[in-house]
């Protein structure tokens, strides 16, 4: 019966895999529990006390008065503010920085740093992102096969000489590892250099934006203490787009590589136990049957 053949594929795969997801669910939120809350707190008393401070060294204001000002700088920093600086500070809407926001609008970053403000802005934003994402979508997976189709060849790699195995295998590694360095390694040394980050900073945004988490507690080019180029933002989202593609090409090359190393290893070692069986080589010799004398 459909009832039956439903619930036995209810409960062959589907329930085990709700069990695993939500087990991984419960494992992460009690480790960042362990890891973070302790932080948070001191966070949280250390800003406290530099209020009460506040207050004791500049005794015409008030408790009320020091809340509305916080208030003040909190929605400023909701609406993409910086509270740092002065009026002089860059504009979150110029050409680059605005090039920058619609690339995260249409690969669903949004770090949430940064969002529109007018209703016409907000609405826009709307329409924009319901046919960008899948623009965006189709561009990816098209650049994907596009550059999958020059590898083409390690799909139909059987009938070829050891050789030109082993050959294509190992170009297939270098183009991976170059590629690798190129989108993970080279550009969080730029951003760390740029924004006065350190290295494991620099890779920890490139990853968070690359798997478009997008925490938002790490952007480039926001630093109004700092003077970026007026393309610095407009070549961070060319990265993310190129590094998107990038990511879309080795998810499904990645495992393909691995499924010939692991081929070309056991046909080696095949290879080497029929070469040393051949020789006579001791310990696979076959046993010699000895006549048996009355």
């Amino acid at each position: 019966m459909p009832c039956t053949g439903f619930c036995s594929c209810w409960g062959s795969r589907v329930l085990p895999l709700l069990l695993a997801y939500i087990s991984y669910l419960l494992l992460g939120a009690t480790v960042f529990q362990l890891l973070e809350k302790q932080a948070e707190a001191q966070s949280r008393d250390q800003f406290q006390f530099e209020k009460l401070r506040f207050l004791e060294n500049y005794t015409c204001l008030d408790q009320q008065a020091l809340e509305q000002f916080v208030q003040v700088i909190m929605e400023a920093w909701v609406k993409g503010v910086n509270p740092k600086g002065n009026s002089t500070n860059p504009s979150n809407w110029d050409f680059g920085s605005s090039f920058f926001f619609a690339g995260t609008v249409v690969t669903t970053i949004g770090y949430g740093n940064l969002a529109p403000s007018t209703e016409a802005g907000q609405v826009f934003c709307v329409f924009y992102a319901l046919v960008g994402i899948p623009l965006n979508v189709i561009f990816l997976n098209h650049l994907g096969t596009g550059l999958r189709a020059h590898l083409v060849t390690l799909e139909r790699w059987e009938d070829q000489p050891r050789r030109s195995q082993l050959l294509q295998v190992l170009g297939l590694a270098l183009f991976l590892a170059l590629g690798t360095l190129a989108v993970l390694i080279f550009p969080p040394m730029v951003f760390s250099h740029v924004e006065g980050w350190s290295f494991g900073e620099g890779f920890y945004f490139a990853f968070i934006t690359l798997s478009t988490i997008g925490f938002g507690d790490y952007v480039v080019g926001t630093d109004p203490s700092k003077h970026y180029i007026s393309i610095y933002r407009s070549l961070a989202a060319v990265w993310i787009l190129l590094g998107l593609a990038w990511l879309a090409l080795i998810l499904p090359l990645g495992p393909l590589l691995l499924h010939r190393c692991s081929q070309l290893w056991l046909l080696g070692r095949g290879l080497g136990l029929k070469a040393r069986a051949s020789t006579g080589a001791p310990g696979l010799s076959r046993p010699q049957k000895t006549p048996i004398s009355a």
